[in-house]
């Protein structure tokens, strides 16, 4: 995701996340502005643009929800718990690590996705790396595990999240070749260590 619409719409997105954490529903200009990591006017084109949708109002330096926009925060709020507990309760990460990795993975995913990854959380077994899955057997990504924030983003816009369906349809010198979302993908084998999968 590297158009400026799509940029837009994730600090959109974010902002109203932030909003939503807050309790008195009512947050600082200059807090936005530490918490999302983009050019200012990312940010301020994305408030013109909460406000135009009525989801948002100015209130001099402060950013505050109105009635719609509270709703879809609240979404928001929800579906960002959801994700950072499950990244919590897969691996005792910290909640620096979780928070970071869901701020990530929250604006590839759909609700569908949300929803398996609800019923994902539920598994108590751990899976097992990628590299090990059987040949055209079918997997279910459970974790990924990278911690370079950089790679982790690079693999879930391929589709490449937990809950995905993937399967390794065959192999290659130091990789494979993977389907995953409808699309192939080579790996090599020292990424897709770092997926876990049970199948």
């Amino acid at each position: 995701m590297t158009e400026e619409s799509d940029i837009l719409q994730i600090v959109e997105e974010d902002i109203l996340r932030i909003l939503g954490e807050e309790k008195s529903k009512r947050v600082s200009l200059e807090s936005i502005k530490s918490e999302i990591k983009v050019a200012y006017l990312f940010i301020s084109n994305a408030i013109k643009e909460l406000e135009r949708e009525g989801l948002v109002q100015s209130q001099g330096d402060f950013i505050v929800l109105t009635k719609e926009g509270f709703g879809k925060a609240e979404n928001i709020v929800k579906r960002h718990l959801v994700l950072e507990n499950y990244f919590k309760i897969k691996r005792t990460r910290s909640e620096r690590e979780a928070h970071k990795m869901t701020d990530i993975l929250e604006h590839y995913i759909s609700k569908e996705v949300i929803e398996h990854i609800k019923k994902l959380s539920t598994f108590k077994t751990e899976g097992f790396p990628l590299t090990k899955l059987e040949l055209n057997k079918e997997g279910i990504i459970t974790d990924i595990l990278f911690p370079d924030y950089g790679l982790f983003e690079r693999i879930v816009s391929m589709g490449i999240v937990p809950s995905e369906k993937i399967k390794v349809m065959y192999k290659i010198p130091d990789g494979m070749v993977i389907y995953v979302g409808g699309k192939k993908f080579a790996l090599g084998n020292d990424i897709a260590k770092g997926i876990e999968v049970l199948g």
